[in-house]
This record gives structure tokens, sequence and C-alpha cells, in this order.
């Protein structure tokens, strides 16, 4: 059984209050073609449908914002018209929570995405928020996000450890029927950044029976930090049929030089066919593969910087969960941290 085709994104991107930061969003929600993608601390009180668009890869246009209370917190909720439905959004104070339904194949559930606070004090409020978000037992339910909690020692890296809270955090998965989705290739998912760091597992994804048998061959990953303290999640269908690459042709394209050129060429090449409506597809299919080719020699070069960056840092991340980075090692995560942003700008431009 291949199971529904849905992918999910989630990641705390630690604001998209400025550009770098939203075009870095764009580059990353473009490549991983998700379906739905789920933010945490955006830092805006305020979302519309043209930022919305842009951060979601022009695919994800419609969305659903919880503001942030000044620069601080926000949950973006960002989705594909074309491949899901999405209805009775729910704005909580901690929580965005949505039916969705599979458009291919009409299976729904209930998603939860949350960004848990970091002050203390509002932790038990949160905690009753999530039980109370809890649907129907006969409904499938997917909770995903930064809880900002943890409820086992083995989710951080030294013992300050608050058990009082951890125990809360418990309590309230058994009452939600809740268990992990399992993390495949990392421990923790939050770094302080420091030389001796702090390592834990903020952000993860739960679920109830219901929908862990209705979605079985969906696996969870953690991909490169990249510009955050937090590392990308991404729930997907590992064995489903995967679609050959689309031909996207790119407006900026016929302003740079040799444009005209490679058309030309691949248009004026010789077919075997004799039937007009081959020789056009023969004509359409040439021309495509000739920019594709044309292209890569142009601009490939960014893109490649920027994947073999987020491909170390996402290296060095792991490392640091076993053991202390050297100086030089921090150096250059830090830098190339820096260099996703300007690499980024550089794939928008």
């Amino acid at each position: 059984m291949i199971g529904p085709d849905l992918s999910i994104a989630d990641w705390n991107t630690r604001g998209l209050n400025d550009q770098a930061r939203k075009d870095t969003i764009h580059a990353f929600l473009s490549d991983t073609r998700c379906h739905i993608a789920c933010i945490q601390e955006t830092k805006l009180d305020h979302m519309d449908l043209q930022t919305a668009s842009y951060i979601g890869g022009f695919r994800l246009r419609s969305f659903a914002h919880r503001p942030a209370t000044g620069t601080r917190g926000g949950i973006l909720l960002l989705w594909s018209d074309d491949h899901v439905e999405i209805s009775n959004v729910h704005l909580g104070t901690h929580l965005i929570s949505a039916n969705v339904s599979i458009r291919s194949c009409g299976t729904s559930f209930k998603l939860t995405t949350v960004y848990g606070p970091t002050d203390h004090a509002e932790k038990e409020a949160f905690l009753a928020e999530v039980i109370a978000a809890k649907p129907s037992d006969d409904s499938k339910w997917l909770m995903i996000g930064d809880f900002n909690l943890i409820y086992q020692a083995e989710d951080k890296n030294n013992n300050n450890l608050d058990f009082r809270l951890m125990g809360l955090f418990r309590r309230a998965l058994t009452n939600c029927h809740l268990k992990e989705l399992k993390l495949q290739n990392r421990k923790f998912t939050w770094s302080n950044e420091r030389q001796s760091p702090t390592l834990v597992r903020l952000d993860r994804a739960f679920c109830n029976t219901a929908w862990d048998l209705m979605f079985e061959n969906h696996v969870l990953y953690a991909l490169s930090s990249s510009l955050s303290d937090h590392c990308p999640l991404v729930l997907s269908n590992q064995s489903g049929p995967r679609k050959p690459p689309l031909f996207r042709f790119e407006t900026f394209w016929t302003k740079m030089p040799s444009f005209r050129e490679v058309v030309q060429q691949a248009w004026s090449a010789p077919s075997s066919h004799s039937q007009p409506v081959h020789v056009i597809n023969h004509k359409l299919k040439a021309t495509a593969l000739g920019l594709k080719s044309w292209s890569r020699s142009l601009f490939s070069d960014s893109k490649l910087q920027l994947l073999m960056a987020l491909d170390v840092i996402l290296q060095l991340d792991v490392a640091q969960e076993s053991r202390a980075l050297s100086q030089d090692e921090c150096w250059l995560r830090a830098n190339l941290k820096r260099r996703v942003k300007g690499l980024a700008a550089l794939e928008r431009s």
C-alpha cells in the first residue's frame, strides 16, 4: 500500500521580517515541493497574500496566519489548493488547527501546528490548549511544530532538566492519545549555537493511531538548519512514485544573451517525424531540453554553492550531536549560515 500523497514541511525560521530570510524560505519550500508548510516564529503582525505566496515558492498560495505579538511569535500555515482543501481554520493562542482533505483520494484529518511559548509561566496554559484541540476519537490527528518542551531526558544533551514540565507534557500527550513520529536522521533539532552547545529536540511531530494507520509509509526527517538555530522537518511518503521534473520556463531568460540563438538552434534541429503534430511535439521537447541545458551552464554555480553550503551545515549539525565542534568548524558553520541568505537572494534574482 503506497498511501496518500502528502508532504509537509515544518520549520521555526526565527523570523520572516527581512527580505533575505524570505528569499531563503522561498528557496527551501520551492526545493522541498511540499503540499503544506508550517512556519513558526514569523515575528510578523501582518501577512498578505503576495508575501505568503512568495514565501511559499509560488505553489503554496493559500495561508492562515497567527500574528506575532510585537516581534515575538507568529505562526504561518501555507498550503497548495491544487493538492489539499483546508477548512475550519482555528487560530489559537499558541497554535493553528484546520481540517485537511487530500483532493486526489479524499482522505481527511485534523492538522494542528504549534509554537510553544518560551516563557515558563505560559507553558501550562499552552498544554491545556493542546489538550483542548483534541478531536473526536474517530478522527485522524497530526500535530507538528516547535513545542519548546521535552518529555524525556534523552531529548537534551545535558542534565539541566525541568522534570515537572516534562511530566506535564507526557500527561498531555497521554490525554490526547498521541505518539511521536520517529525522527529518522537526527537526535536534536535546536542548538544555542555556542562553542559547547546545548542541543534539544524541540521540533517534533505527534499523531494518533488513526492517522498513523492511514499514513503508515510517511517518515519524518531533518534538513540543514540553514539560517535558523532550528532545523526544518519534512514529513513525506517515501514509497510513493516520484514524478519526473517538470519543465518551467523562466521569464528572465528572454533578457539573457544568446537566448534567441539557443531557441533557434533547438527549434531548427532536424526531425525524423513527418506528421505535423509529432513534428511540433519534437520541436517543443528539443527547445525545452536546449533551454534547460543552457540555463544550467549560466546559473548552476550559485545553486550548487547553496546546496553545498546546506549540506555542509547539515553534516556539522549532525556532528555536534556526538562531539564538540572545533573552532574552525564553528567558524565555518557560522560563515556558511551567513552565506546561505546571500546565495538565496542571488537565486531569487
